[in-house]
């Protein structure tokens, strides 16, 4: 959870990158390490991921970003359009207050970056 410099100047910690690394070529530690990497991080960018929420759009005509995160169908993703046009989400606190049927949104945030992450779908959202 240690967050290092990997910029081109000298550096610290970190002699030379060689490249990413695949989940599978994670240690058992590293993996389980992973989750609580990744809820730090949408907790510490909160705003951006709120933002996201505000304004993610359609990928194809029949699917919409907000389908990819786990437990939301269609249903809820109607529930979150209709909710944001009435006013701008401001935190995932204000989330839930407005839409208490629609699972923890942060949870299914961090589900969808470690799913990214493994490789297990062709769309890419946060990782890119």
């Amino acid at each position: 959870g240690e967050r290092v410099y990997l910029g081109p100047e000298k550096r610290e910690k970190i002699h030379h990158i060689i490249g990413r690394i695949n989940y599978d070529k994670l240690t058992s530690t590293a993996k389980i390490e992973l989750e609580h990497v990744i809820k730090d991080l949408v907790e510490k960018r909160e705003s951006e991921f709120v933002n996201w929420l505000n304004k993610c759009g359609a990928i194809t005509m029949r699917l919409h970003q907000l389908e990819l995160l786990p437990g939301i169908g269609k249903k809820h993703m109607w529930e979150i359009l209709n909710e944001r046009t009435k006013k701008p989400f401001e935190s995932f606190e204000d989330f839930k207050k407005r839409l208490p049927s629609v699972p923890d949104i942060k949870r299914a945030i961090i589900n969808r970056i470690i799913i990214e992450i493994k490789g297990e779908d062709k769309y890419k959202v946060f990782t890119g």
